[in-house]
C-alpha cells in the first residue's frame, strides 16, 4: 500500500514574451446568443453551429463571421430547470453519428420535481433548423440530491457509443461519497449504446462496460469515476484519446485522460493533492496529465485537442479554459510529460465552453453571449529585440519562498529543454520541463506542497544548435 506523503504539482510553463500568441477574436460580431455553454456541430455538410443556452435553447446559425441571426432549433425552457447564477439548465448537446440519416441528437438537462439530470434523445423535422418538441425519449433520468455539479457533457465516441458525464451530486466535499462509490451514476463518465436498447432499459450496455455482469448492484452504465464535476470531456478527432477536465473543490483544477474502469481519485484526492487529509492511499488511483491551482483560476473548461488547419502552433495540443480567471491556454503531453502556454486572458469575457466546426476549427462560447475563435492569420509577437542574446537560468523569485516560486529562463533558439529540481545531496524533487520549447523567455510556477526546509537547486538543460547545462540553488523555509 502506497501512501501520499508529498505531492508536487506538474507546473505551469508561462511565456513571458511568448514566440507565438493564438488571440481569440469575436467569430460572429453581429450575432447574439444568452448564456451559451456549449457549441456543436450536426456533422451533416450544411455548414451550421448550434449554440446551447443555458435556460433551455439551442440556436442554429450559418457558420460566417456576416451572419446575423440565428433560428430557434429547439425551445425547451418549459421543461428545464434553470436558475440564473446556478449550475443547472441545458447543459450539453451531441448529435448522432447518423444524424444527417436518422436525425437524432440527444440533450442533457437538468428538472424539477424532483431535481434530476435527464438524458433524452430528440429528432429533427424536415425543416433542418427546427426539432421536434414532441419528439422526446427519455433515455435516463438521474436523481440530484443538490443543485450543483450536474456535470452535462454528452458525445459519441469513436466506438458509436454515448459518453455522458455526471457531477457527484453537488453540495460541498461530496458528502454522500458518490464519486467513489459505484452503485450511483453520480460522480462517474457513463458509456451507453442507444442504437441497441436493452429488454428493461431504453439503452444498451455495451458488452465491454468494466462492471459489466459484476452481480453486485455496480451500475453497468460506468466507464470511468472518481469525479467532482466532469463540466466537458472531449475525444482526440485523431487518435480518439478522451480528455476530460474535472472542476475541483477548492484547491486544484484537473486536467485528466480518460480511460475505461479507471478511478480518478475524488474525494480521496483533489487534483494531484490529497483532499482531507495531509497524506492518503493514492493505490489504483490515476493522477491528472496537468492540475493547477488557485493563483491560474477556479473553475477548468475543457475544451479540445486542435485538429483544424487555422492555427498549426496548435496542432496536436489540447487546448482548455478556465471560467473563474478567463484563460485560455494549450496542453501538449507526450504520455509522461504535460507543458503547458497560455494562450490569452478574456476579461470580462467567462469561458463557460469550447466547440468545433465542421472543418475541426476551434471555437469558445464566452458570458454573456459571445462565440470567439482563433484569427485565420497568427502572427508573432516576438520582435528581434525581444529574442535573448544568451540562455539564462534566472534566480528564482522570490528566494527564500514558501509556498511557491517562480523561476524563469531565457532561450535565444529552440531546444529541447529539461528543468528539474534536485536536493543540495543531488537527489531528483521533480522535473518542471521537459520538452521543446521556441525561443523566448519563460517562466515556471514551482508549487511545493509537503517538501520540508532546505536548499534545493534548479537544472536547466537544453540541447539544440548550442547545449547548456545551468543550474540555481532555491532556499525554501516552513
Amino acid at each position: 500500500m502506497r501512501l501520499i506523503l508529498f505531492v508536487l504539482a506538474i507546473p505551469v510553463v508561462v511565456p513571458l514574451h511568448a514566440t507565438s500568441q493564438a488571440k481569440l477574436i469575436n467569430a460572429f460580431p453581429n450575432l447574439t446568443l444568452f448564456g451559451p455553454v456549449d457549441l456543436q456541430n450536426a456533422g451533416d455538410g450544411l455548414n451550421r453551429l448550434f449554440a446551447v443556452e443555458q435556460e433551455g435553447r439551442i440556436q442554429v446559425f450559418e457558420n460566417s463571421p456576416s451572419v446575423t441571426n440565428s433560428r430557434l432549433f429547439l425551445d425547451l425552457t418549459e421543461r428545464v430547470y434553470y436558475a440564473s447564477g446556478s449550475e443547472l439548465g441545458l447543459l450539453g448537446l451531441a448529435f448522432h453519428p447518423s444524424y444527417a440519416s436518422n436525425g437524432f441528437f440527444y440533450v442533457n438537462y437538468t428538472a424539477a420535481d424532483p431535481l434530476r439530470t435527464v438524458v433524452a434523445r430528440f429528432q429533427v423535422t424536415e425543416n433542418p433548423d427546427s426539432a421536434n418538441r414532441t419528439s422526446e425519449y427519455i433515455l435516463l433520468e438521474i436523481p440530484q440530491p443538490y443543485t450543483n455539479h450536474n456535470g452535462g457533457q454528452l458525445a459519441f465516441g469513436p466506438d458509436g457509443l454515448l459518453y455522458v458525464a455526471v457531477g457527484d451530486g453537488g453540495s460541498g466535499g461530496d458528502p454522500h461519497n458518490n464519486g467513489q462509490s459505484l452503485t450511483t451514476l453520480l460522480g462517474k463518465i457513463l458509456r451507453i449504446d442507444v442504437n441497441n436498447p436493452g429488454t428493461s432499459l431504453p439503452y444498451g450496455i455495451p458488452s465491454d462496460n468494466p462492471f459489466v455482469g459484476n452481480g453486485s448492484g455496480l451500475r453497468e452504465e460506468i466507464f470511468a469515476y472518481g469525479f467532482r464535476n466532469p463540466w466537458r470531456f472531449s475525444f482526440d478527432a485523431e487518435n480518439g484519446t478522451l480528455w476530460c477536465a474535472d472542476v475541483g473543490q477548492s484547491a486544484r483544477e484537473e486536467i485528466d485522460i480518460i480511460e475505461k474502469g479507471k478511478n480518478y481519485g475524488w474525494r480521496i484526492m483533489e487534483g494531484s493533492l490529497c483532499y482531507s487529509a495531509p497524506s492518503c492511499d493514492q493505490t489504483g488511483l490515476t493522477l491528472p496529465v496537468w492540475d493547477y491551482g488557485r493563483d491560474i483560476g477556479g473553475s477548468v473548461v475543457g475544451g479540445y485537442v486542435y485538429r483544424g488547419q487555422t492555427v498549426q502552433q496548435l496542432m496536436g495540443r489540447y487546448v482548455f479554459g478556465d471560467f473563474v480567471s478567463g484563460i485560455v491556454a494549450s496542453l501538449a503531453y507526450d504520455g509522461t510529460n504535460a507543458v503547458v502556454t497560455f494562450l490569452d486572458t478574456l476579461p470580462p469575457f467567462s469561458i463557460s465552453s469550447f466547440g468545433v466546426d465542421e472543418s475541426g476549427e476551434l471555437y469558445a462560447c464566452a458570458f454573456p453571449g459571445t462565440i470567439l475563435k482563433f484569427p485565420s492569420t497568427v502572427t508573432s509577437v516576438i520582435s528581434e529585440m525581444d529574442v535573448p542574446a544568451s540562455f539564462v537560468l534566472n534566480q528564482n523569485y522570490p528566494n527564500p519562498f514558501n509556498s511557491s516560486t517562480h523561476i524563469s529562463f531565457s532561450l535565444p533558439s529552440a531546444g529541447h529543454v529539461s528543468l528539474s529540481v534536485y536536493t543540495i545531496l543531488g537527489a531528483h524533487v521533480v522535473r518542471l520541463v521537459e520538452g521543446p520549447l521556441n525561443a523566448g523567455n519563460h517562466r515556471v510556477i514551482w508549487e511545493t506542497a509537503g517538501l520540508p526546509t532546505g536548499v534545493y537547486f534548479s537544472r536547466l538543460t537544453v540541447q539544440g544548435n548550442e547545449g547548456r547545462v545551468l543550474s540555481r540553488p532555491m532556499l525554501l523555509l516552513r
